[in-house]
């Protein structure tokens, strides 16, 4: 027996809807992650007058596409986080003190901030495009 029906089938690309749900849903991710990191590394941060944890800060890289950074202006967050030598005997104003030792060791907040939660940062990326 012949099949004799005519079909008809209207095809429609919906490209253009699938790439603004994807990059809306990665906006949404990047903030989120950014807000997290901050949030973790606020609360690493070793805390002397507040200074340093209330800089902390997340935004939107100007010169990298779908990059979240986190950090602090505050000149002195380099030394903080990553430790550094000093002149025995030297004296500071700021602390009104002399230097007793020659290194002071690290207090990472940062890194930590990133690198002990990225499987939560995962999850925060699949929960936005299971949600587009």
């Amino acid at each position: 027996m012949a099949d004799n029906r005519q079909w008809s089938f209207d095809f429609q690309s919906r490209v253009p809807e699938v790439i603004s749900a994807a990059a809306t849903a990665a906006e949404r991710a990047l903030e989120k992650m950014g807000g997290t990191a901050e949030t973790y590394a606020k609360k690493k941060c070793p805390v002397k007058t507040g200074r340093l944890k209330g800089s902390i800060t997340h935004q939107r890289s100007t010169s990298e596409a779908d990059t979240m950074l986190v950090g602090t202006n505050v000149s002195y967050a380099p030394f903080v986080e990553l430790g550094h030598d000093q002149e025995v005997g030297r004296y500071v104003p700021a602390i009104g003190k002399r230097l007793v030792a020659s290194h002071v060791d690290g207090k990472p907040f940062l890194k930590p901030a990133i690198e002990e939660h990225v499987e939560e940062y995962k999850e925060i990326v699949r929960k936005e495009f299971k949600n587009a």
